[in-house]
């Protein structure tokens, strides 16, 4: 069944209240990075913006990680959604007075930066709580959380493309704030069983040392954390140079920036449906260097396009790419991992896919400046195809060894016993 893990109480009010937020979250993206432009007509200037927002969840999601192994997720989800309200609330009372400047961006980018360093670790590994004991429905929640993204990446920019050109930036920012009332309901209303074990000696430099070591000591996440980096890091040129690409290139306005965005949101819509129907995890491995791959093509010729609806599709396929590797990735990892490692895993996940993305906005501004943004745009993708190529040489070796997981999960029938022993022993090394 498609939508089987909304049986669940508790992740069925997770939707609920994610569904409104995420709308308000894509229209402060976009009426955000389109005022900044606007202010300065600088992509350097959208590259330090992005760095600043950015930047701590390369720095702080680690730590973040080994909070959520330890602490009540629940708890802490409300504040740093309760945190991420009053950010957008200051947020659209300094556009309306309109008293906005730079810094004032800069500022609370970073302050929204720190939370969201918290939240979406925390949040990942809360998926685990909400659905308890049926782990087979852990990949349905993950493709349907995803799902929920990118419909509002779908429905969010073209929203915010039609207010912006109508009201201005600051209802887009007004509308954020009211939808993050939204989600502090929906998980007020929750009843949550599982927590973390609490531990007696808490030692956070070393919870995070354990957690480093079982991360990149074992073979796949390492190998599914070190792909996700790499794309993420030049995957940040694509929406951080759309509004130069539909302004100087393809000659539009906000609403053809805005319909660009709407593009890639919806392949990222199309990519999270598909995985809906995935009953299990099988072939995910292939499906991450295929999608990878698409999204690498579809970036260089993006890069070449001054054709608006030629763009759009392109920004289509590479939507669709990088969601397939976003939520297979969050799948694969969550299905591989300790539960009582999960969090810090997840930390990892969140610091590839979200950490990097500081740096890859200050080489795409940069880059943008000096050699303009359709060639940023090509030797990014060229960068992720050859990234995808060393991971494809590596899948078969992976596959031993997730193996003996998947079988313990009972995705796959048992081996034969010596080849079991031998694949079981070597992840207890890796562990261990």
């Amino acid at each position: 069944m498609m939508f089987r893990s909304l049986r669940h109480k508790n992740f069925r009010l997770f939707v609920e209240g994610q569904s409104l937020s995420l709308i308000g979250t894509w229209l402060q993206m976009v009426a955000l990075t389109w005022l900044v432009y606007k202010m300065t007509n600088s992509a350097l200037m959208l590259g330090i913006v992005g760095f600043a927002g950015q930047l701590p969840m390369f720095v702080v999601a680690p730590f973040a990680g080994v909070f959520a192994d330890r602490w009540n997720r629940h708890k802490m989800l409300l504040l740093t959604q309760s945190f991420a309200l009053l950010q957008a609330v200051l947020l659209t009372i300094l556009v309306f007075l309109n008293v906005i400047q730079i810094w004032h961006i800069i500022i609370l980018s970073i302050i929204l930066g720190l939370i969201n360093a918290f939240d979406m670790p925390i949040r990942q590994a809360f998926v685990f709580d909400m659905i308890e004991d049926h782990k087979e429905d852990v990949g349905n929640a993950i493709a349907l959380n995803s799902s929920m993204v990118n419909a509002a990446r779908l429905i969010g920019p073209s929203i915010a493309g039609i207010l912006i050109a109508t009201v201005g930036e600051g209802w887009c920012f007004l509308v954020n704030s009211i939808s993050f009332i939204a989600v502090v309901v929906s998980l007020l209303r929750m009843q949550i069983k599982t927590k973390p074990k609490p531990i007696k000696d808490f030692k956070i430099y070393q919870q995070l040392k354990e957690g480093f070591s079982y991360s990149f000591n074992f073979a796949p996440i390492k190998n599914l954390i070190l792909l996700l980096a790499l794309v993420s890091l030049f995957s940040t040129s694509v929406t951080l140079l759309a509004p130069v690409i539909a302004k100087d290139y393809l000659k539009g306005s906000a609403d053809t920036y805005g319909f660009l965005i709407a593009a890639y949101g919806s392949g990222a819509l199309l990519g999270a449906i598909y995985l809906l129907n995935k009953k299990n995890v099988l072939g995910l491995g292939r499906l991450i260097a295929l999608a990878v791959t698409v999204f690498g093509t579809s970036l260089i010729f993006f890069g070449f396009s001054r054709i608006f609806f030629l763009s759009s599709l392109l920004m289509f396929f590479a939507g669709t790419g990088m969601m397939l590797q976003i939520a297979s990735t969050n799948t694969l990892l969550q299905t591989i991992s300790e539960e009582n490692k999960r969090g810090r895993v997840m930390s990892f996940y969140t610091m590839a896919f979200r950490g990097m993305s500081p740096f890859g906005s200050l080489i795409a501004g940069s880059l943008g400046n000096s050699i303009g943004a359709p060639a940023t745009l090509v030797l990014s993708g060229g960068i992720s195809l050859i990234g995808v190529f060393v991971f494809y040489l590596k899948l078969p070796g992976l596959r031993k060894v997730v193996r003996p997981i998947y079988e313990n999960l009972g995705i796959l029938p048992q081996l034969a016993s010596g080849v079991q022993s031998a694949a079981e022993s070597a992840q207890r090394k890796v562990i261990e």
